[in-house]
């Protein structure tokens, strides 16, 4: 079930989800719905980012040194 409510937006904001809602076949809800809801995935993102370097400040981060050998050497030798 959708939920209707009124926004305010400028107008070059109006005229732009206009343009994108009839380049894309869509409504201007539809726009503006996936405006917010690339905004929220955005957010989430920093969140994200906030709470792994929260836990690394607390947490060493090391790489298990036979690893990061086995890396090194499965790199392709390039003279420079």
């Amino acid at each position: 079930m959708n939920t209707k409510t009124a926004i305010s937006v400028p107008p070059e904001v109006f005229k732009l989800s206009e343009r994108l809602a009839k380049k894309w076949k869509i409504s201007r809800s539809a726009v503006f719905a996936l405006g917010v809801t690339k905004l929220g995935e955005e957010f989430d993102d920093e969140r994200i980012t906030e709470r792994l370097n929260e836990f690394y400040s607390k947490e060493k981060a090391e790489i298990d040194p036979v690893m990061a050998r086995m890396a090194a050497l499965s790199l392709p030798k390039e003279e420079w």
